[in-house]
């Protein structure tokens, strides 16, 4: 697939380029989910349009925007395809951790193809023994990588142990798509689209350079934090910029559930009753509610984005109070819109429930985002609790 990429898109013209893209994703919209995978025509209008690249460095044909800019670019894409959008998200993370690998790395990667888009299971659920000679070898099983039938490369997270078994760090492994199997078992009640297929590999041999420490990462420890010539992106704290990647996608899902409730209740008889929908208190309070808490949750990812943005601009590590509010609002984002999706689909009427209805679509696609072990509100509240009344968060991805 030869693909021409505008590597230098400008951060004001982000959310327009994404509007662009809308239509022609609704229109595979059902087929994302049907062939559940995201189909190579949606990639090649990311790769194209710059969207991609957002969080990929300018050397490498991005564009080395903000955490503004890809909620900018996720939310909107979401308005036409939310698998689409989840599978941008998590590509422009992975673009994030590849940052923070030595350079011959980023090369490797990057030079096998200038549309790479890159896919990962980045928690550490695999085993590394790292050899002699300081080279790696992987095995595992990782469930959820999300967007690897586009990928010719995967981040996989593993514990890392010496030759004599001792635990000697955990983190993320850079590997090439004919080092895995890739198996077919995504067949689930939400994000289908998404084409989250688990991928297992044996004894996979992993360069030295192709490895970056998770702690060191979450910790600002990793070279390119010290570097002074490191683009800001790769400066974002880690933990709130690995939430946000995955938390944005529900907000033009949304949206776009609302636009549907919209178009399709007026003039709607409310069966068994003398109502009219759209003149019917219920079904006005719905809409009221529903489009109130999506506000609420754009207002939220924008803020989160800023704060990540301004320390990562600054160079410094992001105050613990600060980490420990994103931590529980990557989770409120989803849950709002989960809620007003949900809310949405039970008012607006059994035309809803139809395979057609995107309605019911991104209300499962939302519930099941909601579900992500990153974005479970009890968790976010928990550890940010616990840091407002002065107790360790019992937890390093803050």
């Amino acid at each position: 697939m030869n693909i021409h990429i505008n590597p230098t898109i400008a951060e004001a013209d982000v959310k327009a380029i994404a509007r662009s893209l809308v239509p022609e994703l609704r229109s595979r919209e059902m087929q994302t989910e049907a062939d559940r995978k995201v189909p190579a025509e949606n990639i090649k209008l990311l790769a194209e349009s710059g969207l991609l690249g957002i969080f990929r460095a300018k050397r490498f044909g991005g564009s080395e925007l903000s955490m503004r800019a890809h909620v900018d670019a996720v939310s909107t894409v979401a308005e036409g395809c939310q698998a689409t959008a989840w599978v941008l998200g998590v590509y422009h993370a992975h673009d994030y951790i590849i940052g923070h690998m030595p350079a011959k790395a980023q090369e490797e990667i990057y030079s096998t193809s200038p549309h790479q888009a890159v896919a990962a299971v980045i928690g550490p659920r695999g085993k590394a023994i790292r050899q002699k000679d300081g080279s790696y070898r992987l095995t595992g099983f990782w469930p959820f990588a999300s967007g690897n039938a586009a990928s010719d490369w995967l981040l996989l997270g593993a514990q890392v142990f010496d030759e004599d078994g001792n635990q000697i760090d955990e983190g993320d492994f850079a590997v090439t798509i004919d080092q895995v199997e890739r198996l077919d078992d995504w067949r689930v009640a939400g994000l289908q689209g998404t084409g989250s297929n688990s991928v297992k590999c044996t004894d996979a041999v992993v360069p030295a350079h192709r490895f970056v420490s998770l702690p060191a990462l979450l910790e600002n420890q990793t070279p390119a934090f010290a570097d002074p010539d490191t683009p800001a992106i790769y400066k974002c704290q880690a933990g709130p910029a690995l939430g946000m990647y995955i938390c944005t996608s529900v907000i033009g899902s949304a949206k776009r559930a609302l636009e549907e409730f919209r178009r399709l209740v007026p003039g709607k008889m409310v069966m068994y009753t003398a109502h009219i929908s759209h003149e019917w208190s219920a079904i006005q309070q719905a809409a009221g509610k529903a489009a109130s808490m999506i506000h609420a949750a754009e207002l939220i990812a924008y803020k989160m984005a800023d704060d990540v943005d301004f320390w990562a601009r600054k160079g410094e590590k992001m105050p613990m109070d600060i980490r420990a509010r994103i931590r529980a609002e990557i989770c409120a984002v989803p849950a709002l819109c989960r809620d007003a999706t949900q809310l949405l689909m039970r008012v607006g009427g059994a035309a809803g429930l139809s395979l057609k209805s995107p309605i019911q679509l991104n209300a499962r696609n939302n519930f099941a985002a909601s579900m992500h072990g990153f974005l479970l509100e009890e968790a976010g509240y928990e550890i940010y609790g616990k840091v407002l009344l002065g107790q360790d968060p019992g937890t390093p991805i803050i």
